[in-house]
Parts: structure tokens; C-alpha cells; sequence
């Protein structure tokens, strides 16, 4: 059989370069097993030049405090899986309640054993931060969680210098049915919590859909809104060095 010839060298050629479509920043979110919502959120709110990139733990679907303590073991793992020669500005735990039952510092240890050299963070170190940023001490915390949980993310809140005025649950133990949870009734029961004497309304939890919600709330209660995937975002951006403003999802994004 005859052979076919060799092909031809590539002739030389003068690359032209850019800085690249994430020249800004790059962002890593490490999500729970079943989330159906974050990698959505993350990169509808994503200015440009701002990568947003995904990993995520293995894990049950069912939310309770067992479930959410074992998270700790695969987060090292997950962080490793963000790989780029330039390294992340921000690797990022997207889930409120097991950062904070976990604990900010443990989760950052594991993220920093995957991803050396990123800023680690956690979703409840960005609801941290915001409420911070806007001043709020006394506020009232609405969650999708069972009560066991909601027990211990409210005295890991008052341990960081929060009042906790009230604090209520959906005692949803499905994460699946926590995404399914409709906006206009996370809007009513966040309401419902409000007291005059409250500087701001925590709607906590990655899973609810409440970063739609968050300026028809600020609206009608008159007082600051933060909700987990906002705060998670603002945080984010504000440790890669990003200050962009971003109208559409409450004070925090649009003027801090």
C-alpha cells in the first residue's frame, strides 16, 4: 500500500494575543452534590473578565446537621480541582449552613490544602462581611433548615456579634425541595419576621431562591436585605479585587 506523504511543517505565523476572557479574575465555587441553583446565580451576576468556575462534593441530598459536618472531608479534594496557571483569586464553600456548623476557619484550612495560593472563603463569611458593610447588629434570620440546624447557625451569628431578634425555618429536609421553594413565598415569610427594631432580614441558605426577591423585599420593609447567594457573590468579587456595582439585587451589590 502506498504511503501517504508526511504533511507539511506549519509555516511560522505571528499569534496575535489578548488577555484572555477572564483577565479580571477568576472565581471558584465549590457546591454540594445536588445544587440546582448557584452555578446558575453566579454566572448570570458575572461582569466581564470575571471567570466563575465550578466544583462539587460528593454527598446525600438531605439537609441535616449529620450531613453537613461531613461535608468537611471532601473539600480539600474539591478545591483541587480548580487548576490554572495564573491561580484563583477566590475559592468560595457556596453553602451557608455547613460553613458555618464546619466553621470559617476549618473550611478554609481545606480549601487552602486543595487550592494553595487562592483567597478561601465560605458563604457564611460573605452573609458575614455584608451584614457587617451595612451595619446591621440586630436582625432577623429567615432559612429554609430544620430546627437542629437553624439551633446552631444562630449561635455561631450571635458568637460573630449579632443580635438574632427571631429566627425561623421552613424545616425543609430536602435540598431538592429547597430550590423548589417559590420566590413570592420566600419574599412573604422573610416579611413576616420583620420587627421594627430590626437593622436588616438574613435570608440564609444557597438552596432559595431569594436573590430575585432580595429589592422588592429592601422595598417593602425599608431596611437593608441580605440573602446567601448575594452576600456569597459580593464577597467574592470584593476578594478578587472586583468593584464592580451591580443594580438589580438589593443595596449590598448596588452600592458597597
Amino acid at each position: 500500500m502506498e504511503e501517504k506523504p508526511m504533511m507539511k511543517p506549519s509555516s511560522p505565523v505571528k499569534v496575535r494575543y489578548d488577555r484572555g476572557p477572564h483577565w479580571r479574575a477568576q472565581i471558584g465555587f465549590i457546591l454540594i452534590s445536588n445544587d440546582d441553583l448557584v452555578e446558575e446565580e453566579m454566572i448570570s451576576l458575572a461582569p466581564p473578565g470575571v471567570g466563575i468556575h465550578f466544583s462539587r462534593l460528593p454527598g446525600v441530598v438531605e439537609c441535616t446537621v449529620e450531613t453537613l459536618m461531613a461535608m468537611e472531608k471532601g473539600l480539600a479534594d474539591a478545591a483541587s480541582r480548580f487548576v490554572s496557571e495564573n491561580g484563583f483569586d477566590a475559592v468560595c464553600f457556596a453553602c451557608t449552613s455547613a460553613s458555618a456548623l464546619i466553621g470559617e476557619e476549618r473550611v478554609k484550612e481545606q480549601i487552602l490544602r486543595g487550592s494553595p495560593g487562592a483567597r478561601p472563603t465560605t458563604l457564611i463569611t460573605g452573609a458575614i462581611h455584608a451584614l457587617q458593610t451595612l451595619q446591621a447588629c440586630r436582625i432577623v434570620v429567615a432559612t429554609p433548615y430544620l430546627d437542629e440546624i437553624n439551633i446552631l447557625e444562630e449561635k455561631y451569628l450571635q458568637e460573630q456579634g449579632f443580635d438574632i431578634l427571631d429566627m425561623q425555618g421552613m424545616n425543609i429536609r430536602s435540598g431538592d425541595e429547597m430550590y423548589r421553594v417559590t420566590p413570592d413565598f420566600i419574599l412573604e415569610y422573610a416579611m413576616s419576621l420583620d420587627r421594627p427594631d430590626a437593622e436588616a432580614i438574613f435570608v440564609s441558605c444557597g438552596g432559595l431562591r431569594s436573590l430575585e426577591i432580595v429589592d422588592a423585599l429592601e422595598q417593602k420593609v425599608g431596611k437593608p436585605v441580605v440573602a446567601s447567594n448575594q452576600a456569597m457573590f459580593w464577597d467574592t468579587l470584593r476578594l478578587a479585587g472586583i468593584d464592580d456595582k451591580i443594580e438589580g439585587y438589593g443595596q449590598l451589590l448596588r452600592v458597597h
